[in-house]
């Protein structure tokens, strides 16, 4: 009886960190109502009715949980992980309504894989032509992707104040190990405020600037939602290849930024040099790792692939930083490119960019601390008894951290085998798996093959777009946030 009495109270507990979210996301789905009635395109029944039949029941969660608040137990560390992996999945399945009510899909298997993909700002799509949806499910492809960028900063802002949660326990739950070193400020919710505000700030400035290189406002809204938050959506089934060079320098600037720690920019921007110059290392790598695949790919594409240097260069710049950063956005069927190249593409789809930032992937600060904690392990062997500890923007890292990035490392591998190993059962042909299995856990989307370039997901079996979609959420959270709650001792006392 105690028992049942625990999971009903952790189930009222739960409704209004649920409910808040929900309400957001339904105002989110009606501000899509602005391209239904400007471009006539027959969706407002539907984009109004998915709004708000989010908004009424997010409403009624928030309200029952809050009722229901001063009779529930304190909470600990776990249930932070149970409310992160339920607002995820409660957002995703109502995400699905504007696709389902506007008969934008063909089932609903799609209409999750689409809503997942959206909002874990994965930027794989089940859609081959996205110019013949209706302009509000394509704003809506392109909200939810904003809003799923920073879904870290939102989901905390949203649930922490009025709940018994440590407020640092809820940011690890959503990022495992993620570098805190990037704070501003002694509290969790100035520092989130101000990459909240970085994160708003650049997202106006690059509408403005792409509306002035000759985007019409729609184009620049749309492209700059998907793209400052990594994400990879486009109104577009060339992506931004027929853009100028100008203005994909500007969407190849706007992903670059997007794979910065928000914190350091935010000292950045507010001329905080002192704090920067403590924490550049991270940086310093994110910057090699752009700069030296880039050149390798330049090349490659004059050589091999016949392009003139310039063409050659500005393709590598955009490719290059849309891979790294996660950011999905295409400027060319890579499917063509030279093989070592979509190697690298995948190596570097798999770092990602900054911790704190909106990029996918294992993230750079764990690379680094890959590397060096190699690099500690020779010269150990080399002097047994010299003192060089790895070291992350000059001081030593601890072992719980190194172990904590072990493990990280060693879980995504592991997942990625048993995920490719689950997608070849299902009928996917090899090399299509594999970048289908690197684009969906690492947030980049496309893959290789008929998903990649501008491929789509159409074709493969219901139960690998299932798959696919797990793995979208598993590297969003990190994998162990998802993982953990399958753990017996997870749910005993």
């Amino acid at each position: 009886m105690q028992k049942k009495q625990k999971y009903h109270y952790a189930l009222n507990k739960s409704l209004y960190p649920i409910g808040m979210p929900m309400i957001g996301e339904g105002v989110a789905m009606l501000a899509c109502l602005v391209p239904a009635l400007h471009y006539d395109d027959g969706t407002v029944l539907g984009i109004a009715g998915a709004g708000l039949a989010t908004l009424v029941v997010g409403l009624v969660l928030m309200l029952t949980g809050k009722k229901r608040m001063s009779r529930v137990e304190p909470t600990n560390t776990r249930f932070s992980y149970v409310t992160v992996a339920l607002v995820w999945v409660m957002l995703t399945f109502f995400g699905t309504f504007p696709f389902l009510f506007t008969g934008s899909v063909a089932s609903f298997t799609d209409a999750f894989f689409e809503s997942m993909s959206g909002l874990t700002s994965t930027g794989a799509t089940i859609y081959s032509d996205v110019e013949k949806l209706p302009p509000s499910v394509l704003l809506w492809r392109s909200v939810s992707q904003w809003i799923g960028g920073f879904g870290i900063i939102l989901l905390v802002l949203a649930v922490v104040p009025t709940l018994h949660i440590n407020k640092h326990s809820l940011y690890t739950a959503e990022a495992s190990g993620a570098d805190n070193s990037g704070k501003t400020t002694t509290t969790m919710k100035s520092m989130l405020r101000q990459m909240l505000s970085i994160y708003v700030s650049l997202t106006l400035f690059f509408i403005v600037a792409l509306s002035f290189s000759g985007m019409t406002l729609w184009e620049a809204v749309n492209l700059t939602f998907t793209n400052i938050s990594t994400g990879g959506f486009s109104i577009y089934s060339d992506s931004i290849a027929r853009f100028t060079p100008v203005q994909q320098y500007l969407l190849s600037t706007s992903m670059f930024l997007g794979g910065v720690n928000f914190a350091l920019l935010y000292n950045f921007f507010t001329f905080r040099w002192s704090r920067i110059k403590k924490k550049l290392d991270q940086f310093t790598f994110y910057l090699a790792l752009t700069v030296v695949p880039l050149l390798f790919v330049a090349m490659a594409l004059h050589l091999e692939g016949g392009l003139a240097w310039h063409e050659a260069v500005r393709n590598a710049i955009v490719q290059t930083v849309s891979v790294l950063t996660t950011t999905g956005s295409v400027v060319a069927d890579t499917n063509l490119w030279w093989t070592p190249v979509l190697l690298l593409f995948l190596i570097l789809s798999f770092c990602g960019g900054m911790a704190g930032s909106t990029s996918g992937g294992i993230k750079i600060m764990r690379v680094l601390i890959l590397f060096r904690n190699v690099r500690y392990m020779l010269v150990n062997r080399l002097h047994p008894h010299a003192y060089n500890p790895v070291r992350l923007n000059g001081k030593p890292v601890s072992e719980e951290m190194i172990n904590n990035v072990m493990v990280i490392f060693f879980v995504y591998c592991a997942t990625m085998f048993i995920a490719l190993l689950a997608l070849l059962v299902c009928g996917v042909e090899a090399t299509e798996a594999l970048g289908a299995v690197f684009g969906c856990i690492t947030s980049y989307g496309p893959g290789l093959g008929a998903c990649g370039g501008f491929g789509s997901y159409a074709a493969f079996p219901m139960v690998a777009k299932w798959i696919c979609s797990l793995l979208m959420l598993l590297g969003r959270l990190e994998c162990l946030t998802i993982l953990i709650l399958f753990l017996p001792g997870f749910w005993r006392k």
